[in-house]
């Protein structure tokens, strides 16, 4: 009855279904823990009711932003507040003075965008920035890549204003003497906790106590237990410190004290603008750490380490894979050093005098320097680490359990050396990797959390680290905070008399436990509430696709660690998660439809869990754009798992008809092509149009795909007349059947393209791609496609002879799903075959890279081209082909447009349910791109839904590059 009335209190929403409360019960961290409700408040005024409503009621409040912290912190039974919706704001910029204010929902990347008129930035740079949002920066007092320059969150947070435990709005900033005795004389909850604070640091013993038991000053990154020892460094408790400011205190926090509703932060000017990576192999990993400490000499703005174990799992993923260009041969590890200099012979002498003394001191055997753009992709791979170490076969993880420790930077060689022994001790051993410049290595054990023993080596290792941390008088928790995962251990660490100060702050500040509960003091035991559960059993399902490689679909699920890389904005760049990119809904993120899947296939008591409602109220907006396939560093293929359970969905509750409909598009296209003319007469007409459109389930605002008057093969037999013949350069043109009968005008011209440079162009009778097939899920007739595609198709295509395609969703499926459909022998066939088909975008630029094509042969009358890449073909392939390609005529100039999906994904954009989202998706990015164009512009996209999207939401005519390049012809 209180929750009801809490859902008519508040103008934002209150979530209590089964659904959303499993999808909220896990971050990125191991542990698992149903949430009493999710609310996704409106306004300040909503938080104040939430407030109100936890005290009253006893329940307790979980701030949470991105959800993707390590150590369980928005993890709990109370309500969860997600803030990540409605506050996003940038509230005020001061250029002049260096601050602004802003709200916690903001995502680090999209204000630093914002902030990039006024030639500032907000420094604290984790490796989730690009959905990491400021509120739970501050939680955690995040600090990043370059913290050697930048410090910490805590140094960046100025002022702030909360919500306290009684409800009342407050701020919180620098207090001079007289302001801060003030702010102690009040009879408020802000009153108290002033005072109280104060009388705790004026305690002599208290302060001894603090100094002798907190991490070593010397070391920056410390985030065990509150900040006490922080405070004690500010006026009037340290004669030369800053004011006094209990920013301080809530940086690191971790939501326990207050609800956190603005923050006032610090900005930076751009750092110098001439930078070089020096990327150090090692042999080992104490030889990059003793690299690490002569790198420090050089002002470095980043020291970031990287181990095999990392530069192993780019290799299981498509496009961190092309990110590791600069490796060479096989180090143990690679420690990148960044070095800024204002001008570009003083970063050049620097590199060379750093790489100098490093072969002097026999420290690395290889230097490779990095320049320019390569430089973020060194980056990328080296912020993918953390889920890169999912993408691992099997149960054995890389586990969150003593991956924050941080020592003083000198002592990090020899720490790590024990740290290492004591895992050999158990058979253990460990990926390092991050922040080797500022003492901190994100250390993380290989263990099986589904085990009994796995749990059990879980607490082994995190007690024993412990001790070797505090040996170093280090902290446990450099920047992931202390969660539910290190609170056990902070007594321990900090010693009991600063451990029951720690429970004296959170009592202060709320006297009746609502804000999050249960982390850094009074914690669970760290062994419980894991994600998973001793001796729990993963269920095995017979699927049609070949999930062997990640040992089933469950575990396929399972390689999802939470770290949350599909919640980045439209603005970030990329593909994944076009639905959540719209929405800003958790449940439309890749991580909520894995989630639900390990959720209801692993936890669930249903005899059929495939047809469980929740799976399907999850995976309802998802485009299956493959986005994932490559930019989800886990390897997430939810595309795949979707249709997988679109097939067994349908096995257990039959297939509706417009499912089936769609999926035999070619079958109604080759009907609708015997007399085009009545296609175009019932479409044509609005009310026979919008009825039978009504009838199909699809959008009236959408229109039907136009269809050719004559079908490519068709012309292809009957009218084209090749210049070449013979058996020199011979391909096989894959006639699909969006080609064939929707865009027959392109294949047309894709042909002529291909003759008048010298192709013969040969063309077999050949099935349908199943495209369809597989969107919907029907993977019985994709499957038998696949077979009669292979046996047609193996004999023929060689890498000297091979099978080149327009539509890249149709072609693609060679390389993609066809070889996971079949299994033995017709596997390995498949994907030899795979190896020697292409896109034509992808053929073009390898003939152009052989010689075998010339700008010469090209229009050399300038142009512009602005183009939109196809989602699949961004997965699976690259758009660097068709840059090069479309810059074949001297002077066509081409811009590739920054948009994900279209939104259109196949049938997706047409149905009468995701219209709206379709369009939405578009609007991102992609429409008022081209809405933006003068007319002269060629708008270029390779997919065939993607041009009706464009043609639909602008009244432009996309070309495909094909027909650039063919109307480029000289």
């Amino acid at each position: 009855m209180a929750q009801t009335k809490l859902k008519i209190r508040l103008n934002g929403r209150l979530y209590t279904d089964e659904t959303t409360r499993r999808l909220y019960a896990t971050d990125a961290s191991a542990y698992r823990e149903l949430p009493l409700a999710v609310a996704v408040p409106a306004d300040q005024f909503d938080l104040v009711r939430l407030v109100n409503y936890a005290r009253e009621n006893g329940h307790a409040l979980i701030p949470r932003t991105a959800g993707t912290s390590l150590a369980g912190q928005v993890v709990g039974s109370g309500i969860v507040v997600d803030m990540s919706r409605n506050f996003g704001k940038v509230l005020e910029v001061n250029a002049e003075e260096g601050w602004a204010w802003v709200e916690p929902g903001i995502i680090r990347d999209d204000l630093n965008r914002q902030l990039k008129e006024h030639g500032l930035f907000f420094a604290p740079e984790t490796s989730t920035a690009n959905r990491a949002m400021i509120g739970g920066m501050i939680g955690n007092n995040s600090c990043g890549a370059n913290s050697v320059v930048y410090g910490s969150t805590r140094e960046h947070l100025l002022e702030c204003r909360a919500i306290l435990a009684d409800g009342s709005e407050q701020w919180f900033g620098p207090l001079g003497p007289l302001d801060l005795q003030a702010a102690a004389n009040g009879d408020s909850l802000s009153g108290s906790i002033y005072r109280e604070l104060r009388a705790m640091l004026d305690d002599e013993g208290n302060k001894e106590e603090i100094i002798k038991g907190y991490p070593k000053a010397s070391i920056p990154r410390r985030n065990t237990g509150y900040a006490l020892d922080m405070l004690l460094r500010q006026s009037p408790f340290s004669e030369s410190g800053a004011p006094f400011n209990l920013c301080s205190l809530i940086a690191g926090s971790e939501g326990t004290l207050c609800l956190l509703t603005a923050a006032k932060v610090k900005l930076s000017p751009f750092p110098p603008s001439e930078k070089r990576l020096v990327c150090i192999h090692a042999e080992s990993i104490d030889q990059a750490l003793r690299a690490n400490l002569v790198a420090l000499n050089y002002d470095p703005s980043a020291c970031e380490l990287m181990d095999h174990y990392i530069m192993e799992a780019t290799k299981r993923n498509i496009m961190y894979e092309q990110n590791r260009f600069f490796v060479e041969g096989e180090p143990k590890a690679i420690l990148v050093v960044e070095l800024c200099r204002d001008a570009e012979a003083d970063v050049e002498r620097d590199t060379e005098k750093l790489i100098a003394d490093l072969q002097s001191q026999g420290l690395g055997y290889s230097f490779p320097v990095v320049a320019g753009d390569d430089m973020k992709k060194v980056w990328d791979l080296r912020k993918a680490g953390l889920g890169l170490l999912s993408n691992v076969p099997g149960d054995a993880k890389a586990a969150p359990v003593i991956e924050d420790t941080a020592v003083d930077v000198k002592d990090l060689p020899d720490y790590i050396a024990e740290f290492n022994e004591i895992l050999s001790k158990h058979g253990l051993y460990s990926v390092h990797y991050a922040h080797a410049g500022s003492g901190e290595l994100h250390l993380r054990p290989i263990l099986n959390l589904k085990t009994a023993e796995g749990i059990g080596m879980f607490r082994t290792i995190a007690e024993e680290i412990a001790d070797l941390v505090k040996k170093y008088e280090g902290s446990l928790s450099g920047e992931h905070g202390d969660g539910r995962l290190r609170g056990e251990f902070i007594a321990r660490m900090l010693g009991e008399h600063n451990y029951a100060l720690c429970q004296r702050v959170k009592q202060l500040w709320d006297p009746q436990g609502i804000f999050n509960p249960g982390k850094i003091v009074d914690t669970p035991p760290m062994d419980t509430f894991l994600r998973y559960e001793a001796g729990q059993e993963t269920p095995d399902f017979d699927t049609v696709f070949d999930f062997s490689a990640t040992q089933g679909y469950v575990r396929a699920a399972e390689q999802c660690n939470g770290s949350g890389d599909c919640r980045k904005s439209a603005e970030t760049g990329g593909t994944m998660c076009p639905s959540y990119m719209a929405t800003r809904k958790e449940q439309d993120t890749t991580r909520a439809r894995a989630n639900i899947l390990r959720e209801m296939l692993s936890r669930s008591d249903r005899e059929k869990p495939f047809s469980s409602p929740e799976i399907g109220e999850v995976m309802d907006l998802c485009l299956s754009c493959k986005g994932c396939k490559s930019e989800c560093p886990s390897n997430v293929d939810m595309a795949r798992l979707k249709a997988e359970w679109q097939h067994q969905y349908y096995k257990e509750k039959g297939v509706p008809f417009r499912t089936r409909m769609i999926a035999r598009f070619s079958n109604s296209m080759r009907l609708a092509s015997v007399a085009p003319w009545t296609y175009r007469l019932a479409f044509g007409n609005k009310v026979t149009g919008d009825l039978l459109k009504s009838a199909m389930g699809f959008a009236r605002k959408r229109s039907m795909p136009e269809l050719s008057r004559r079908t490519l093969r068709s012309w292809f037999r009957r009218k084209f007349q090749p210049k070449n013949s013979g058996d020199q350069r011979v391909l096989y043109f894959f006639c699909d059947e969006f080609t064939n009968y929707n865009d027959a005008g392109i294949g047309e011209k894709a042909i002529l393209l291909l003759d008048a440079l010298g192709y013969t162009v040969k063309m077999v009778e050949h099935p349908e791609s199943g495209r369809t097939y597989l969107s919907k899920g029907l993977l019985d007739k994709a499957k038998k496609l696949a077979a009669q595609q292979l046996a047609i198709f193996a004999p023929l295509v060689s890498e000297s002879t091979p099978l080149v395609g327009l539509e890249p969703s149709a072609i693609l499926t060679f390389r993609d799903e066809y070889p996971d459909l079949l299994r033995g022998a017709e596997q390995e066939a498949a994907r030899k075959l795979a190896k020697s088909v292409y896109t034509i975008e992808e053929f073009l630029a390898r003939e152009l890279d052989a010689g075998r094509i010339r700008s010469e042969q090209f229009s050399d009358a300038p142009q512009l081209i602005k183009v939109h890449g196809h989602c699949h073909q961004k997965a699976l392939s690259s758009m660097t082909p068709t840059k090069k390609i479309l810059s074949l005529p001297a002077n066509y100039t081409v811009h590739m447009i920054n948009s994900g999906c279209c939104g259109m994904a196949g049938s997706f954009g047409y149905e009468e349910e995701h219209y709206e989202l379709s369009m939405q998706v578009a609007e991102l990015v992609l429409l008022p791109t081209v809405r933006q164009q003068p007319k002269e512009v060629i708008i270029a996209a390779a997919g065939t839904s993607c041009r009706h999207q464009i043609k639909d939401g602008t009244g432009r005519i996309a070309l495909h590059p094909v027909e650039v390049l063919y109307e480029a012809l000289v």
